[in-house]
């Protein structure tokens, strides 16, 4: 039989590519999704199937992180094989201006899922989504054995759940894994991240729509990596025979100014002639430099990043100019009006 996974915040960046790596690799994948008004599965109305048409393999679901009896009945519904917890407020600059949903979600909301996961005892290997930001103020290279010094209500949530993800698997026996992944980016990025809101702005100024861009610190540095490749590494942690923690990194260190660099030249522009500082932009404190140490996963995973910061620039410049050129330069994301959604069955059609 087909493996299953359940995979919380499926509609985000990492989400949607590890949807797309485990259906590939011929998962029945659950998808936990938030009810809005809008539409919010933009980034995997391309993995729809007609139920009607075709076996359906992706199954999406209704919920959220605070409602702790709402993961105990989705995963004794489901039954999964493994469970992917991506779920979390993830803006750092935000988690300063919402700390208490930033700590329900991000943190508490690993912990409520943990325990449904115990509770059910089905033998479920448990993914966390750990991140580079929990070492924060501590001087790189960071790997899996530096201490945390996180400097932002995001990165104190994500050190609260890495410790929940490791008490499990040592109190309970859980085959339970902390993936601490350094910045990872793509076309999916949401475009109020740094690296996104740059190329979205080469991509206007190419097209005439835009003229100025406004960013706080272009001297913090960071290890910027392809979220497409770091999804195989997710699934690699938890198909080695022990569970354990792991970094995924590049290596390389390139501060926001060697990204703007990097996009504007792609594109053939100065940056000089459009970027300017806002103070608005800054955070409270600052996380002057991460850069991950990923050793430990290329000698027991045998996974290691091939595409670098000045590589990935320009395949978000890229796309983004082929976003806005096919949106007529009104930057609508392509959404799907047979996206559905099953809470349990397949009867809800959005």
């Amino acid at each position: 039989m087909a493996k299953r996974a359940f995979i919380t915040g499926i509609t985000g960046q990492d989400g949607s590519y590890l949807a797309e790596l485990l259906l590939l690799k011929g998962y029945e994948v659950h998808g936990l999704i938030r009810r809005a008004s809008t539409f919010n599965t933009s980034r995997i109305d391309h993995l729809y199937v007609d139920p009607h048409e075709a076996e359906v393999k992706l199954f999406l679901h209704y919920g959220d992180m605070s409602d702790g009896a709402r993961m105990m009945g989705l995963l004794s519904q489901i039954q999964p094989d493994e469970v992917y917890n991506l779920a979390a407020q993830s803006h750092v600059r935000v988690s300063f201006d919402e700390p208490i949903h930033t700590g329900n979600t991000t943190g508490i909301g690993s912990a409520r899922l943990l325990e449904a996961v115990r509770t059910i005892g089905l033998g479920t290997r448990f993914y966390q989504a750990s991140s580079s930001e929990m070492f924060g103020g501590t001087p790189p290279p960071q790997n899996e054995e530096t201490p945390f010094y996180p400097r932002s209500p995001y990165g104190a949530a994500k050190v609260y759940s890495y410790w929940m993800t490791r008490n499990y698997r040592e109190a309970y026996g859980m085959y339970a894994v902390n993936g601490i992944l350094f910045n990872h980016e793509s076309p999916r990025r949401g475009a109020t991240f740094v690296t996104r809101k740059i190329t979205r702005a080469v991509a206007a100024i190419l097209a005439g729509k835009q003229q100025d861009l406004f960013l706080g610190n272009l001297d913090a540095v960071r290890d910027w990596g392809y979220a497409a490749e770091y999804v195989e590494g997710m699934w690699r942690m938890l198909q080695a025979d022990s569970s354990d923690d792991y970094v995924l990194a590049t290596g390389r260190a390139f501060s926001v100014r060697d990204f703007l660099e990097f996009a504007f030249d792609h594109a053939g522009l100065d940056w000089r002639r459009h970027v300017h500082f806002d103070e608005r932009y800054l955070r409270p404190t600052e996380v002057d430099a991460l850069v991950g140490d990923a050793s430990k996963a290329k000698e027991l995973l045998d996974w290691s990043a091939s595409v670098t910061s000045p590589e990935l620039a320009g395949i978000m410049v890229d796309a983004d100019v082929a976003a806005l050129a096919s949106s007529d330069g009104k930057w609508i994301d392509k959404v799907s009006l047979n996206t559905w959604v099953s809470t349990p069955a397949w009867d809800i059609q959005q």
